[in-house]
């Protein structure tokens, strides 16, 4: 039973060997002539991608609508976050490797909670996360990387099984930095990983208390560290067509002309997203969230 255990778990691994190494060739080619100032590392990729791969096409079956939209040139990447824990990167990074051609990695900016967390911050670093400050994210985008946001922050994914997929306010921040680069604002829908935990309550004031951005309490606690891996729900994304950002606004110290501009780019994605929910294939744990919602 063991050894067929072993074989199984082999065989889930392997499987997409060939399709993880034409995508590692793409990255070394793409990254691997220069030392990365913030830790990338095309080979530490690689490695994770033979763990990523299975969990991005077998576990959450994730589809991709949309990837005619995205051109091999910078953007910033702006979704709904969505999940409870932030797998909702994870997933947004492996599509941006796996189903969009050339492959390349999205730079993910990262709280600098996930700074503070011993192995885990090295990890994410050599995978393309960075602190997410403006200085960064200047940098990178001069350097023609694509930087991946989460406008809605701890807000976004720290939501009670009530208020699934309402996106919450954005911050203005990502708009600043898309006007001084010129760049344009790629939105992207996620959807089903709200699934992923079902049953969520956040207790905000002991979260506060704790010193953590977020708390979330599900029944699977009371299995453990296993009661924390995510439902095996199918998750798509949907990329929308890009947004060219105001050039007039550049030196604008308005904030509610830019708070109109923010306020349309979340309309945009939150359109995806409840057009995604209505496309969505069916899981199980879905019927228990719409239960709760009505």
């Amino acid at each position: 039973m063991i050894k067929d255990f072993l074989n199984s778990t082999n065989f889930i691994f392997n499987k997409h060997n060939e399709e993880n190494e034409r995508v590692y060739l793409g990255l070394k080619e793409r990254y691997g002539k220069n030392k990365d100032p913030w830790g990338l590392n095309p080979e530490k990729s690689k490695s994770t991608l033979k763990v990523a791969t299975p969990l991005y096409r077998d576990y959450f079956k994730t589809r991709v609508f949309g990837a005619e939209n995205v051109e091999d040139k910078p953007y910033i990447i702006v979704a709904n976050h969505t999940g409870q824990l932030p797998f909702d990167g994870m997933i947004v990074t492996c599509a941006f490797l796996l189903d969009i051609l050339p492959p390349r990695v999205l730079r993910a900016m990262m709280e600098r909670f996930v700074t503070t967390i011993p192995f885990f911050s090295s990890f994410v670093t050599q995978n393309g996360g960075v602190l997410g400050d403006r200085t960064n994210c200047n940098e990178l985008l001069k350097r023609g990387e694509s930087v991946l946001v989460f406008p809605e922050g701890v807000r976004g994914i720290s939501k009670n099984t009530n208020n699934f997929y309402q996106v919450q306010d954005f911050t203005k921040g990502f708009y600043r930095l898309a006007l001084k680069n010129n760049v344009q604002i790629l939105p992207v829908g996620v959807v089903g990983a709200e699934e992923f935990y079902p049953l969520t309550y956040h207790p905000k004031a002991l979260a506060k208390v704790l010193g953590l951005p977020s708390l979330p309490l599900t029944p699977g606690l009371v299995a453990g560290p296993l009661g924390m891996l995510p439902l095996p729900s199918p998750v798509d994304l949907h990329i929308g067509k890009p947004i060219s950002v105001k050039s007039e606004l550049l030196n604008s110290v308005n904030d509610k002309e830019l708070d109109s501009e923010v306020q349309k780019i979340k309309e945009t994605i939150n359109n995806l997203v409840q057009s995604g929910l209505e496309t969505r294939r069916p899981f199980w744990a879905q019927k228990i969230v719409d239960k709760i919602k009505n």
